[in-house]
């Protein structure tokens, strides 16, 4: 069952090292099934509790993962394997349309808002025991928040969403509680919420956003958060109607007590308008990064919450790192007040080629989605064959299976750096693999 590893420990603790040592090296591999408690207990000559005990440790680590009678294995991505071992693997040559990043053309330059920033600094350096937040940066995000209806509370700076989304999870929930998840989904949500020992409940989502029966159900399951992408979700393009806000708040507002966590993931890069649903609950906080628009590896989110949440965050963040560091606060904030990105031509950028993949794919006989944002999602019968034969043709897609919890099979292709000559060839490539089928949502 285990090949050449053994697991070895008397105490919980040294066991469930001992199988977090062979997961981080290779020598037990994602998917691989466990012992039962009882035979591994019987093995090292230790209480079943002992093993039931180290188990445990291992889940609420987002180690392994248990399916009832079906036992327990190894998680698809646990968290002690490096992410880079679980991506696609894209020979030379090969277009890269599977990365989720945004063109680096639309990018704005960077020299000039950090020389300012530095020269800020020089000025008026940043000591010990100052703000965390940069007076200039909070009240610029405090008036784009405002403008776009989010209700009032503290503004928070974190390094980047997901950083922002854990630190919520964190202040509220504990091991063993569920968190309702969009699904197709953020996989790096996906992969935090079991890391953190919680389990996911899946919620569909069409263009339109998260299905309001689904959250309904999934709220009525005992799911104490739920995480909702405003606009440009990944991977789907989804982005929350009007018509769909007001019915997930009518949904919400039936469970007061539920944790609420809103990423405008299409923040500066989407000109659609924005439709909020905080405020129907007592806890919830609302996160934009600065990632899509000025830059990955502008490692910085702003986010607003009701007091208690961004208390706990800046509480538990003052013990941790401390603060994001004000050079690149106030880098963001030149940015941003210089109008560094025009919104409007990079949302129509994106838009172009992401309609022109549609409409091409449409013209094919294949459906496909994506209503905002730089990803287009299609559903297909077999993803893992759709994807090595699209390599094989030179273009490099995402498999779905990263994204999904159990939904349908898919495909998410990133279109940031499609050229208008690039369309059709695609398109050609991902019909040539996939047998059209009848209409289907995604959900």
């Amino acid at each position: 069952m285990l090949g050449e590893y053994r697991i070895e420990g008397r105490r919980a603790a040294e066991i469930a090292a001992s199988v977090e040592r062979a997961v981080g090296a290779g020598g037990l591999e994602p998917g691989q099934l466990l012992p039962p408690m009882r035979e591994l207990a019987a093995d090292l000559g230790v209480n079943p509790n002992t093993v039931a005990a180290a188990y445990r440790t291992l889940r609420e680590r987002g180690v392994i993962e248990t399916a009832g009678r079906r036992g327990s294995r190894v998680r698809p991505k646990p968290v002690t394997t490096a992410r880079e071992l679980s991506r696609l693997e894209v020979p030379p040559g090969v277009r890269n349309l599977s990365d989720g990043n945004p063109d680096p053309a639309l990018l704005p330059a960077l020299a000039e808002a950090f020389a300012a920033a530095a020269a800020h600094s020089d000025r008026e350096p940043m000591l010990y025991g100052e703000a965390a937040v940069e007076p200039e940066l909070a009240r610029l995000v405090r008036a784009d928040l405002d403008a776009d209806g989010v209700p009032d509370g503290p503004v928070t700076v974190t390094s980047g969403a997901l950083d922002a989304i854990e630190r919520v999870l964190a202040a509220h929930l504990r091991p063993g509680d569920a968190v309702a998840v969009e699904d197709p989904g953020w996989r790096s949500v996906l992969d935090l919420a079991p890391a953190l020992g919680l389990r996911t409940l899946p919620v569909g989502v069409d263009d339109e956003g998260p299905l309001p029966d689904d959250v309904r159900s999934a709220l009525r399951s005992g799911a104490r958060a739920l995480i909702v992408t405003d606009r440009a979700q990944n991977p789907t393009g989804a982005a929350v109607s009007a018509t769909r806000a007001r019915a997930l708040r009518s949904v919400i507002e039936e469970h007061p007590q539920t944790l609420l966590i809103e990423d405008d993931h299409g923040h500066r890069i989407v000109d659609l308008p924005l439709y909020p649903l905080a405020g129907v609950t007592h806890h919830w906080a609302f996160v934009r990064s600065a990632a899509k628009a000025y830059g990955p590896d502008l490692r910085l989110a702003v986010f607003t919450g009701d007091r208690i949440t961004t208390d706990r965050v800046q509480g538990r963040q003052r013990l941790g790192p401390g603060w994001v560091s004000h050079l690149l606060q106030r880098a963001v904030v030149r940015l941003w007040e210089s109008g560094a990105v025009d919104v409007r031509a990079v949302a129509a950028a994106y838009g172009r080629r992401r309609d022109a993949l549609i409409a091409a794919l449409a013209e094919r006989g294949i459906e496909a989605y994506g209503r905002s944002g730089m990803n287009v999602w299609v559903p297909v019968p077999d993803e893992t064959g759709a994807v090595a034969r699209l390599l094989h043709s030179g273009w490099a897609v995402a498999p779905g299976a990263g994204f999904r919890v159990s939904s349908p099979p898919g495909l998410r292709i990133t279109v940031s750096t499609l050229a208008a000559h690039d369309i059709g060839p695609l398109a050609d490539a991902v019909a040539s693999v996939i047998d059209p089928a009848p209409a289907r949502r995604y959900a």
